[in-house]
C-alpha cells in the first residue's frame, strides 16, 4: 500500500491524464502504483555526461501510455520519493509533490510565469489543475502538487548528443523576457539559497558522523565558501536582481516536448525568479574550470548563448569577470553534496567529485597568494625605518 501523499499523486495524475478518459484499468480514486525509482538528476553532485531528469525520467520496466508507448497500459509509476520532492508518471502526464517547506504563494507566481506565453517555447507550461489558480493542488499533507507534460530528457547513454547549443539558446532567450511585464511579484532566483542549503547539508551529514572523514577536503570547501561575497552565500541580495533566471540549469533540466522528438524545453521552475543570469550559466562554467567539460563543449555552449543575445556576459572577449563568482559558488556546492553524500559511508570522493574538492583548495591558495601579494605591495611602499 503507498504512502497516502502517493497515492493522492497518482489520483491527481490520474485525473489530469487525458488518456483517463478512455476508461481506467484501475480505481482513479486508488490507482495502483508501480514503483520504479530512479536516481535524482534534478540535484547531481557532478556528472561528467548528463543524466535524465527526475522530473521527467524516461520510464523502460513499466511503460505508460505516451506518444512513444501508445499501446501500454495505463499504471501510475512512482519515479522518485524524497524528502524534498515526489515525482510519479501517469501515461503522458508527471505529477510532482513539491517540498514540505516550499513557499506556496511564490510557486504559485512561477507556476503563472511559466504558463506565461513569453515563455511559450522556452518552458514547459504547467497543466492545469483542479485546485488554487488552478495550477497546484494542495495534497493532505500540505505539500502543494503539480502536473505537467511528459518530456523526452537528454539521453545518458549519448553525451555527444547534448544539446549544448540548445539550452545555451534556450537560457538567452529566458533572460531575454521582460520580467517587468510577468506576473508577480516575481520571487528571487533561488540559487544562491541553494548552494547555502548544500553547506547546510553537507555539515549536518559530517555531525551526524562524528569526526569528518576527510578533515582535509571539508576545510578546503568551508574556506572555498567564506571566500564568496555574501550575495552568492544567500546572506545579502544579489547586486543584479533584473533579469529572469532558472535558478538551477543543468541538461537533466530539459525534455523534448512532444515526446519523443518535439522542441527541447526548460523544466523544473521551483528556483525560478529574479536575479543574475550568470548563475544559469555558471555549472557549465564551473565544470570547464575544473576540467570536467571538455574545452570544445563549453565553447559551443558560451558561443550559441553570445550568438542568441544573451545578456549574461559581454558580447565578446572574457567572460569570466560575470562569470568568476557564481562558477565559483557553484563549484562549492558541488563540493559540498559530494562530501555530504559521501560522509555517511566514510567514503572517499570518487575522481569527478575530487575534482571539485580540489578546486576549492585552489581557490583558497589563490586568496592567499594575492594576500600576500597585497602586502608585499603595501610593504614595499613604505619608507624604510
Amino acid at each position: 500500500m503507498p504512502a497516502p501523499h502517493i497515492s493522492q499523486l497518482a489520483a491527481l495524475a490520474w485525473r489530469t491524464a487525458p488518456e483517463a478518459t478512455h476508461g481506467p484499468t484501475t480505481s482513479a480514486d486508488h490507482p495502483e502504483v508501480t514503483r520504479h525509482p530512479t536516481p535524482s538528476a534534478a540535484h547531481p553532485e557532478v556528472t561528467r555526461h548528463p543524466t535524465p531528469s527526475a522530473a521527467h525520467p524516461e520510464v523502460t520496466r513499466h511503460p505508460t501510455p505516451s506518444p512513444d508507448h501508445p499501446e501500454a497500459p495505463l499504471r501510475p509509476t512512482l519515479l522518485t520519493d524524497r524528502p524534498d520532492a515526489t515525482l510519479l508518471r501517469c501515461g503522458s502526464v508527471v505529477a510532482k509533490a513539491h517540498a514540505p517547506d516550499c513557499d506556496v504563494e511564490r510557486l504559485a507566481v512561477r507556476l503563472q510565469v511559466a504558463a506565461h506565453p513569453y515563455l511559450r517555447g522556452t518552458v514547459l507550461p504547467p497543466l492545469p489543475v483542479a485546485g488554487p489558480g488552478g495550477l497546484l493542488a494542495p495534497l493532505a499533507d500540505g505539500r502543494p502538487a503539480t502536473c505537467w507534460p511528459y518530456g523526452s530528457p537528454v539521453s545518458p547513454d549519448d553525451p555527444d548528443a547534448a544539446p549544448w547549443e540548445e539550452t545555451a539558446r534556450l537560457l538567452a532567450r529566458l533572460h531575454s523576457v521582460p520580467a517587468a511585464r510577468l506576473p508577480g511579484p516575481v520571487p528571487p532566483m533561488r540559487g544562491p539559497a541553494k548552494a547555502a542549503r548544500a553547506l547546510s547539508r553537507m555539515r549536518a551529514a559530517l555531525t551526524a558522523c562524528g569526526a569528518p572523514p576527510f578533515p582535509a577536503a571539508v576545510l578546503a570547501v568551508e574556506h572555498a565558501w567564506s571566500l564568496l561575497p555574501p550575495w552568492a552565500r544567500d546572506e545579502a541580495p544579489s547586486p543584479r536582481a533584473d533579469v529572469l533566471c532558472h535558478g538551477d540549469l543543468h541538461l537533466g533540466q530539459l525534455v523534448r516536448h512532444p515526446a519523443p522528438d518535439g522542441a527541447w524545453l526548460l523544466i523544473d521552475i521551483d528556483d525560478l525568479g529574479l536575479g543574475d543570469p550568470a548563475w544559469d550559466l555558471a555549472r557549465p562554467a564551473a565544470w570547464f574550470a575544473t576540467g570536467l567539460l571538455a574545452p570544445d563543449l563549453w565553447s559551443r555552449f558560451l558561443g550559441a548563448y553570445r550568438a542568441a543575445g544573451g545578456p549574461a556576459v559581454c558580447p565578446y572577449g572574457d567572460p569570466w569577470p560575470e562569470l568568476d563568482v557564481p562558477a565559483r559558488a557553484l563549484t562549492v556546492q558541488t563540493a559540498a553534496l559530494a562530501l555530504a553524500k559521501a560522509a555517511p559511508t566514510g567514503r572517499a570522493p570518487d575522481a569527478d567529485e575530487t575534482a571539485c574538492v580540489d578546486a576549492c583548495d585552489r581557490m583558497v591558495r589563490e586568496a592567499r597568494r594575492a594576500r600576500t601579494a597585497c602586502v608585499l605591495r603595501e610593504l614595499a611602499g613604505r619608507p624604510r625605518p
